[in-house]
């Protein structure tokens, strides 16, 4: 079967132009999001979240769009995933109380890589509480919800990892499982989904599927041959890839694996976790995708017409990473943004070129063709041993994850200036 063909049943609708008027795409934000700070040369920035918003606003898509501010997840709220214990150990330790605490620091892994910072819970609760409330939009009939502060990945029940301190994804998930019967969950960040495939890597109503470095790179995890466990075996799917690789060779993979996928699991939503580190030129990163091979991801699975949570992720070199994620909201709402970049807040971030894409580099890709024929045969393989669409026992369905009415952002757009969009907000958190 030709590759490039073979995800052909996914195009039931065109990805730009008229038809995208049809998706109801929701959005999350809060303002401050932008000002919580991981601590000086920490390659983890918030602040590229404020900068992607700026852009979503010189562009004018924030009014294609439902605008909302989340509501911040509580502790029973994160504690449907992770230990009572590990969430008020977040929500007591402080920069300054932090010595007195090493043991659990030690317990819990936070430290150099996940450092105490302030305002560190309230930044936990903002992006879960963004997640999972883009779930709860999808499961009252939205199409389409993005959190760009979400996707936080690596983070265990008990312990942060990665940068990570709570799994918004796992929560998120969780809570579209009340509504459907089955989850597709796709990671193309650059390291692996590890948290989140730990997290249901023995059931089958929930498949992960990650597209990853691997091999002496962070986290370590992801070999092919792991493939879940009891009734979860088959329902973890793990592509392993080398430095370099580039659109052309992605995709030959992606949009096969991902179209057998669609077609065998028949998910009832899908969560789709866009880390940009896995961009040409990311300063963690070695892959070489442009921001359209990135995005066709995004198109690609758009095209299903299914429920879809977009999260955020990895990302370390910022201005590429606004760049990317501002164009993927503009494939969410079916619009091709022009290239040459508007004025914004941060235009000189963009410098000197000032356009919205970027070209690749000349490096060597290392992914041969062979080894991704034989990754994807084995892929392919795997999931022709599925049987199709599981089904799930009837059962009572919990409630939904109430919030108060989430708060709508009025946003007082001026496109054409450097000013920053200025929320006025009846409910703050």
């Amino acid at each position: 079967m030709d590759p490039s063909s073979a995800g052909a049943g996914g195009n039931s609708l065109p990805s730009v132009g008229p038809d995208g008027q049809k998706r109801r795409v929701c959005y999350f934000y809060d303002s401050e999001v932008g000002n919580y700070y991981y601590g000086q040369g920490h390659p983890m920035k918030p602040h590229r979240i404020r900068m992607t918003h700026s852009l979503l606003a010189q562009y004018g898509l924030l009014d294609q769009m439902q605008v909302l501010r989340p509501n911040p997840a509580r502790d029973r709220d994160l504690c449907r995933f992770h230990a009572d214990d590990y969430i008020s150990f977040l929500r007591s330790v402080t920069p300054e109380t932090q010595q007195d605490q090493i043991r659990a620091l030690k317990r819990f892994n936070v430290g150099e890589d996940c450092p105490v910072f302030d305002g560190l819970y309230s930044f936990c609760q903002t992006y879960a509480g963004a997640s999972v409330g883009g779930a709860v939009k999808l499961n009252h009939g939205l199409d389409i919800a993005i959190n760009w502060s979400g996707g936080l990945h690596h983070a265990k029940k008990c312990e942060a990892s990665g940068f990570c301190y709570v799994n918004d994804i796992v929560l998120a998930i969780l809570e579209l499982l009340k509504h459907h019967q089955r989850v597709l969950y796709v990671d193309i960040d650059i390291h692996h989904g590890d948290g989140v495939e730990e997290a249901f890597y023995t059931t089958d109503r929930v498949m992960t599927v990650s597209f990853h470095k691997f091999g002496d790179y962070f986290p370590g995890t992801g070999d092919v041959r792991d493939i879940g466990h009891s009734k979860g075996k088959y329902y973890s799917l793990n592509v392993p890839l080398d430095d370099g690789i580039d659109d052309e060779s992605y995709q030959s993979l992606f949009k096969p694996i991902m179209a057998k996928v669609m077609e065998v699991f028949q998910p009832g939503a899908v969560v789709l976790q866009c880390g940009a580190d896995s961009l040409s030129g990311d300063r963690l990163g070695c892959f070489n995708l442009s921001i359209r091979g990135h995005a066709e991801c995004v198109k690609y699975m758009r095209s299903f017409n299914v429920p879809l949570l977009l999260l955020g992720g990895g990302g370390y070199t910022i201005r590429n990473v606004a760049r990317c994620w501002c164009y993927e909201t503009g494939v969410a709402l079916g619009q091709e943004l022009e290239d040459k970049m508007p004025v914004n807040e941060y235009y000189e971030y963009f410098g000197p070129d000032y356009t919205l894409h970027v070209a690749p580099s000349n490096m060597e890709n290392k992914n041969t063709r062979c080894e991704l024929d034989n990754i994807r045969t084995k892929l392919l393989d795997n999931l022709s041993k599925l049987r199709h669409a599981p089904s799930v026992q009837f059962q009572e369905r919990p409630p939904d994850t109430e919030f108060p009415e989430v708060s709508k952002c009025s946003c007082i757009i001026r496109r054409n200036s450097t000013s920053v969009p200025f929320f006025l907000c009846s409910n703050k958190t």
